[in-house]
């Protein structure tokens, strides 16, 4: 497989964790649960085929992603106690699938002839919808409608790895680089409360 191939089922994993873990905090429902960890999952990537009319929808023609998704569900279901005593559990399986489905949405965009200015905002949208919709589910306010570098993390790691592709970087190479780009500004914007407009 490729590493492209490899990111997508580890996105796919990390957002089904991040979504299974949000209701169980609340909940302790574990199909409700089930439930959102898959919508968490494939929300996202499969709006972005629908915007791109890209068909059968991802998760439907690779059902690889549907055992990704299942792992991550029971991996939250027998490991809650211990993933729920770190208090930034949640933030830390978002931030790992916002990055590598951003680079996944764009990548695939790409590869349907779009331009790169569309295939960047796809991949940007790819990565929050996700979360977006987790948050609707839990009745929480979406992390996008927040004061937090959210998006814009995924935007500018985007524009990163279309530079660098621009630049004829190794294709590995870059997605490591782009990918890292964002988790590292998520993870600072989060730790020194940094927003677009400045400090929060």
């Amino acid at each position: 497989m490729s590493l492209l191939s490899y990111f997508e089922l580890a996105g796919t994993f990390f957002f089904a964790i991040s979504g299974a873990l949000a209701i169980k905090d609340k909940e302790h429902d574990w199909f409700g649960a089930g439930f959102t960890g898959f919508i968490t999952a494939i929300g996202g990537g499969s709006l972005r085929d629908v915007l791109l009319g890209s068909y059968p929808l991802a998760w439907v023609s690779n059902v690889n992603l549907l055992y990704a998704i299942l792992a991550g569900v029971a991996v939250s279901y027998f490991g809650w106690k211990w993933l729920i005593r770190f208090r930034r559990t949640l933030f830390l399986f978002d931030t790992l699938g916002l990055s590598l489905f951003t680079l996944l949405g764009t990548e695939k965009a790409l590869s349907l002839g779009v331009q790169p200015e569309i295939a960047a905002i796809m991949g940007m949208f790819s990565a929050v919808m996700g979360g977006v919709i987790r948050d609707t589910l839990t009745n929480e306010t979406p992390v996008l409608f927040r004061k937090e570098i959210y998006a814009s993390a995924c935007l500018l790691g985007a524009i990163v790895y279309l530079v660098l592709r621009e630049l004829g970087l190794d294709r590995d190479l870059n997605l490591l680089l782009s990918v890292a780009t964002i988790a590292t500004t998520r993870i600072l914007a989060v730790r020194y409360k940094l927003t677009l407009g400045g400090f929060s």
